[in-house]
């Protein structure tokens, strides 16, 4: 289908400022490529016209003196002149297809990283911005559309700079050499001959570039995201076995499969009857044919032209080899410099997209004061008045929402989903600031202290947390160095000290199978195991647990519920499950509802009253019950 946004063009003066600033991103970022670009594209593109100059002077000379001594002369030169600018052209093609293919490959990727790594949490976490990074990735890999089509637009321009050079350089003479006098053919030495050829060449570059760029403006305007989505899926959703070859097999959905794919392969975005099939074969096609035919037409004059003066005696046979070469080397450098400018042209309207994303204004206030480091971990947290709405909706997650940490203590926060628990643990680590209210540290405004200091006394595990596919030791650690005796403590403490003792390589052993093919593939309990071990490891004097049994059976659950003073130790520790069992052992229970927190108090005494914690109680006691009394126990 077509896009949208084309319909809105930029204008000549912005299209070259948004490629002129990509320059200098790629510059930044990898100022290496340019010399290696400029320096291969020079050597690789004037080194074919050497050999070229010494094979004209040589057949020259057999066609016409045959001095012998010339004639060997020539060809060691030929021989030695080819094999030298081979070499240099290889070499330095070499280099700088080695620097290519190692840094502009990685400079997208670096940019992005960079990016999303200094990005506020709150800019992530907005579906906008994925949505903008979705639709960059897909310009890149749809048609190369965006910041790498300025890197490779700027080689082959290079390339084409440097052929125009050197087909210059062989082809003045052509029109310098005069036919000698008395010959029927004298009338080419009229300048109107000569200018009338250099018209002639401007015209045809000038017409074959300008169809040629009007026919890959069609391809400009499609946008393959949904055929690219689907085939995509399906396509993946076939042969990775990890996600879902289980189910593939399970429910025989291999012909279901199969006709979508062909499905895709016939009525889809790429498919012959498609729009941009459709356009192939019609206008886009013909405006491309019409551009290469533009340039045949051309050589054909170019070869009339060149053999007419050899006939008329202005040169030798093998210069005729010479001049057709050079102008048409000529032409195709010209036509091609002006192809990528037109690129260039089109491309700018999708570097609109890539500059949405990397001038996204970093919002939350970065204090100055540094947090306190207290041996006795004397910290305290206060929400006051606090309310929140997520960018882009007028709902309120959160809604005056007052809670006081007790120092030391542990403080379950429950309630049902989208009740505001886990809005109140991004709020709690600084990942959103409120809309409304303030939170306090030890009586300060959070928003005064440094960004990194107020983060390191918070340890967390998140409902979505993530492993890393590297060794186990640096997952805990969340570092390539570490304690390792310590991170074994931690690994213990978590209940992973069996399954540690078991692996082949113990700490030095690989997560999953990405990178290593003696990776080891663990289970959701095993991996909350090792994120409640990376939280110990980090020693931070909060520790935010979200759901952290929730993978785990009950008897490793029940082994965690014992030690869990031990793990804790004189540590705040705010305690978030849907299972009310395994709040009993908080000192506090806060009761979300709607944003609000609107029970607080012990276990014993919320169960005492009428409310949401006692309807939620009773609501899992039935069932445990229940199923207790299946079991022949009683709950």
């Amino acid at each position: 289908m077509r896009e949208e946004r084309n319909q809105e063009r930029l204008s000549r003066k912005e299209a070259a400022a948004n490629t002129w600033r990509a320059v200098k991103i790629w510059r930044k970022a990898a100022p290496e490529l340019f010399l290696s670009m400029v320096v291969g594209s020079a050597v690789s593109r004037l080194a074919p016209y050497v050999p070229l100059y010494f094979t004209a002077q040589l057949i020259n000379e057999i066609a016409g003196g045959r001095d012998p001594q010339r004639v060997w002369a020539l060809l060691v030169a030929l021989l030695g002149a080819s094999a030298a600018s081979g070499l240099l052209a290889q070499g330095a093609m070499r280099w700088s297809n080695v620097i290519t293919d190692v840094k502009a490959g990685n400079v997208f990727d670096k940019i992005v990283l960079e990016k999303l790594l200094s990005m506020d949490y709150c800019h992530i976490d907005d579906p906008s911005t994925g949505e903008l990074l979705n639709r960059i990735k897909h310009d890149r890999y749809w048609s190369a559309w965006g910041l790498d089509k300025v890197y490779f637009s700027l080689r082959y321009m290079l390339q084409h700079i440097f052929t125009i050079l050197g087909a210059a350089a062989l082809s003045v003479s052509l029109f310098l050499l005069p036919v000698p006098g008395g010959r029927s053919l004298v009338w080419l030495n009229h300048p109107a001959c000569s200018l009338g050829m250099v018209v002639l060449l401007v015209l045809t570059v000038l017409l074959s570039s300008l169809l040629f760029n009007k026919g890959t403006s069609y391809w400009a305007r499609y946008d393959g995201a949904k055929g690219n989505r689907e085939f995509g899926f399906f396509y993946f959703a076939a042969h990775v076995e990890r996600f879902r070859g289980a189910d593939i097999r399970t429910y025989e959905q291999d012909a279901f499969i199969r006709e979508k794919v062909l499905r895709l392969g016939q009525l889809g975005d790429f498919a012959p009857k498609s729009e941009i099939g459709r356009d192939a074969r019609g206008e886009m096609g013909l405006y491309i044919a019409a551009s290469e035919a533009v340039s045949r037409a051309f050589t054909g004059v170019i070869y009339l032209y060149v053999g007419l003066k050899a006939l008329g005696g202005a040169f030798g046979i093998g210069s005729v080899t010479q001049y057709v070469g050079a102008l048409a080397g000529l032409a195709s450098g010209v036509s091609g410099l002006l192809k990528e400018l037109g690129g260039l042209r089109e491309n700018a309207e999708y570097l609109r997209t890539t500059y949405q994303f990397l001038d996204i204004s970093n919002s939350m206030y970065q204090g100055s004061l540094t947090t306190e480091k207290r041996n006795d971990r004397k910290y305290e947290i206060e929400f006051r008045d606090v309310s929140f709405q997520y960018p882009g909706t007028d709902v309120w997650a959160l809604r005056s929402l007052n809670v006081k940490f007790q120092v030391g203590g542990r403080l379950a926060v429950v309630g049902e989903n989208g009740s505001g628990k886990t809005t109140f643990i991004k709020l709690l680590c600084r990942l959103y600031d409120p809309t409304e209210g303030t939170i306090l540290l030890n009586g300060i405004d959070i928003r005064k202290y440094r960004y990194d200091d107020y983060l390191a006394l918070f340890s967390v595990v998140f409902q979505d947390f993530r492993l890393l596919a590297q060794p186990l030791g640096q997952n805990v650690a969340a570092s390539e160095k570490y304690d390792r005796q310590r991170a074994e403590d931690c690994l213990e403490k978590a209940g992973f000290g069996p399954q540690l003792r078991n692996l082949p390589e113990g700490l030095d052993t690989c997560l999953y199978r990405e990178f290593e093919d003696n990776g080891v593939e663990i289970s959701g309990g095993e991996a909350q195991k090792i994120a409640l071990a990376r939280v110990l490891y980090r020693d931070a004097p909060f520790i935010v647990l979200d759901e952290p049994t929730a993978a785990l059976d009950p008897e490793a659950e029940a082994e965690i519920y014992t030690k869990f003073d031990e793990i804790v130790t004189d540590k705040t520790a705010i305690y978030i499950s849907h299972r009310l069992s395994s709040c009993r052992f908080c000192d506090e229970i806060a009761v979300f509802e709607s944003g609000r927190v609107v029970q607080q108090g012990t276990h014993d005494n919320l169960l005492a009253q009428e409310g949401k914690y006692s309807s939620l109680w009773t609501a899992q006691a039935q069932y445990y019950q229940k199923k207790g009394e299946e079991d022949g126990e009683e709950f």
